[in-house]
């Protein structure tokens, strides 16, 4: 969603990512350059640096602080998206995006340590717009009534709902595409929180995988290599190949010299939003904006997913 944002608004706006970096091995404000690894901001940071170098990507851990040394080390800056921080109150938001999983509810769901959420449910009144995500395709619209009735949205909020997309697969090193048949043997290599919505996907399209599981923002190391590959040599099919996330693939992209010329894939992905509400979000998004600059006021943009990801990965 991050993505999805900046996409939207680069063109037209200055535009600035800020997240905190999770499982980094740096500590304090940094700014992504031409030498940064994904180690010393994170996998999620380094992948939107990856896709958009035209926009300032820095991480920081405390918001607060790190907002001004953004602006400090980037003066032209017209809109920041904070990454996964509605809960940082520190900050006064000009917009505040609020995502909630269709199979996990906010409405249903206990802060922690009782459940998965990191702030209390009565926050949702701070959102301006609630994004329901990773719904099934083709959510009935009798459905989709009944979830705006239980979230119960506030005057002026507006509920959203998107699925996910994926697009072709390519290679990690050289990027070049791959259509997958059925026929192909997958070795699916993951560190995220929630797998399931790739798993689904890849019943659809393949007659079988294999799947070698790491924790959420895995750091991968030598010996895991050694796992993938003993792994991907007991797959039987003579059309074998490796597929693996965005995310984990900037984690794997120093193991240049070890997987240069191994059918490792990366599979991308997207939210796309569902009843015809695409063109209604995104002018809300850079209306909210165009008013702003018209005024002349610095305004920052939260972006939050009320499961806390970490604690899956403890699981």
């Amino acid at each position: 969603m991050t993505e999805y944002l900046v996409r939207i608004l680069k063109n037209d706006f200055k535009t600035a990512t800020l997240s905190r970096g999770y499982k980094r091995k740096t500590v304090g404000f940094a700014i992504a350059d031409s030498d940064t690894t994904a180690l010393e901001i994170g996998d999620e940071p380094m992948q939107f640096h990856q896709k958009f170098p035209d926009v300032a990507v820095a991480v920081g851990e405390e918001r607060i602080v790190a907002i001004p040394q953004l602006l400090q080390h980037r003066p032209e800056t017209e809109v920041i998206i904070l990454d996964d921080a509605f809960q940082h109150r520190q900050v006064n938001a000009g917009l505040n995006i609020m995502l909630t999983d269709y199979s996990d509810l906010y409405t249903r769901d206990f802060i922690l340590p009782a459940g998965n959420l990191r702030d209390v449910r009565s926050s949702c009144k701070r959102a301006d717009i609630i994004i329901v995500t990773k719904c099934t395709p083709g959510l009935p619209v009798e459905e989709q009534h009944a979830i705006i009735a239980e979230i119960n949205p506030a005057p002026g909020q507006t509920v959203y709902f998107t699925t996910i997309d994926y697009g072709k697969p390519y290679h990690l090193f050289t990027k070049a595409n791959i259509e997958i048949t059925p026929g192909h043997g997958i070795l699916l290599v993951c560190g995220i929180a929630n797998p399931r919505p790739l798993k689904e996907y890849l019943a659809k399209i393949a007659d079988s995988y294999d799947m070698l599981r790491f924790a959420d923002h895995h750091i991968f190391h030598s010996n895991d290599l050694t796992d993938i590959r003993q792994h991907f040599e007991k797959i039987s099919s003579d059309k074998k190949m490796v597929l693996t996330t965005e995310k984990d693939a900037v984690r794997l992209e120093k193991f240049v010299q070890e997987l240069g010329t191994f059918p490792i894939y990366v599979l991308p992905i997207e939210h796309r939003f569902l009843f015809n509400e695409a063109a209604k979000f995104e002018a809300s998004v850079t209306g909210f904006r165009s008013s702003a600059k018209q005024k002349k006021k610095k305004t920052f943009w939260l972006f939050k997913q009320p499961v806390w990801r970490e604690q899956h990965a403890l699981t």
